[in-house]
């Protein structure tokens, strides 16, 4: 199984990032590839919320959601494709580390490329926009 780990400091504290991270509504913000997120699972499943990607709007992408403020962690799976992002925020200083580890399961790994420059562009987004306030 293809899996990665991407993160990003941004000076913001971990509150604000958390603002961000915790709030699917919020997604498309800085997700990059997705343009709508709706609450529950689009086709009656399980899914917590469903992503609809860019330029896709008849492609409901179910997600189960699993989050934990404590741990300052946010777990997305993917329901159609099973990709898996757990986002983990830590105190740096005054500011915040964001990472993010990337499951992809063996018979989509031939978006490992594809879903690395998503990841590291979301990162990047997701710290300017926490850091804007």
């Amino acid at each position: 199984m293809p899996e990665f780990h991407d993160a990003i400091t941004t000076p913001a504290p971990p509150e604000e990032v958390w603002k961000l991270l915790y709030d699917a509504s919020r997604f498309p913000d800085w997700w990059e590839g997705i343009e709508t997120v709706r609450n529950g699972d689009a086709k009656g499943g399980d899914g917590d919320i469903t992503f609809y990607p860019d330029g896709y709007p008849d492609f409901p992408m179910p997600q189960v959601v699993q989050s934990s403020s404590d741990a300052g962690r946010v777990k997305i799976s993917c329901l159609v494709s099973d990709l898996r992002f757990e986002w983990r925020l830590e105190q740096e200083g005054a500011g915040t580390r964001i990472s993010v580890e990337v499951e992809i399961p063996d018979e989509e790994a031939q978006r490992l490329e594809t879903q690395q420059a998503v990841i590291a562009a979301s990162l990047r987004k997701l710290a300017d926009l926490a850091a804007a306030g």
